[in-house]
């Protein structure tokens, strides 16, 4: 399938997904929400200091799939300049939210094929849930061809992505760690199960955060994966 298809179809996903979910439905305000970023946050932090990264000044870093920009706004309070933040997505109306929201950040319109920079342009290829968004293989791996092509020498990707998804929702597909080694062949793969079954936080979330974290210590019981890839050879900073 032509990316161009691939992106057609993800933007009526997204359109039909506003129209059906309540507008809060991802809200930070809702116990689950929060329980997912900040454990997400935390183990984040603590991903980029075992990678070498603990100090993002003068890192550059790009975003696939940035959305409104939340995750570049976090790398800034993390320490990285404003100059060095790049985001790009498929969908127009996502970004002009975006540049309201941080005006001084770089966002560009991709049509789902070629990343629009040169090679080596960045040391973080960030993704956060965009392959499992995408259900045409050859689309997730020609995007993963040209993270990896951007990627500069001791880059790493940060990937978080769903493991597994809801079998009645065909507009999903899981990223199990064999279909992650297909698209990265020569890489190697620092990845680990992470996130409580989002239905799951949603429900317990609200009642007691304990019993959400005694839950996410079973790894059956946590639906992404997150984690850096590497290709081989790739001596960290």
């Amino acid at each position: 399938m032509p990316p161009s298809q691939e992106v057609e179809r993800i933007e009526r996903v997204y359109a039909e997904r506003a129209r059906r979910l309540p507008a809060d439905f991802y809200s930070i305000m809702k116990p689950g929400n929060l329980y997912r970023l900040q454990r997400r946050e935390r183990d984040l932090l603590a991903l980029l200091h075992r990678e070498g990264f603990a100090d993002l000044d003068g890192v550059t870093v790009l975003d696939v799939g940035c959305g409104t920009g939340d995750d570049l706004r976090q790398m800034l309070r993390y320490g990285a300049r404003s100059e060095h933040l790049v985001g790009v997505d498929v969908q127009s109306d996502r970004l002009s939210r975006a540049r309201d929201l941080s005006p001084h950040l770089r966002f560009e319109l991709i049509d789902g094929g070629v990343l629009p920079f040169p090679t080596g342009s960045f040391d973080l290829v960030m993704q956060s849930t965009v392959f499992s968004s995408i259900l045409d293989h050859g689309v997730q791996a020609r995007l993963a061809q040209e993270m990896l092509r951007v990627l500069s020498p001791g880059g790493a990707i940060i990937w978080y992505d769903m493991r597994v998804t809801n079998p009645r929702n065909s507009n999903l597909t899981p990223l199990t760690l064999d279909r992650i080694e297909a698209l990265f062949p020569d890489c190697e793969l620092h990845l680990k199960p992470h996130t409580l079954i989002p239905a799951l936080g949603r429900r317990l979330a609200p009642l007691s955060w304990t019993l959400c974290r005694a839950l996410e210590a079973l790894p059956p019981l946590r639906g992404h994966l997150l984690g850096a890839i590497r290709p081989h050879g790739t001596v960290r900073s």
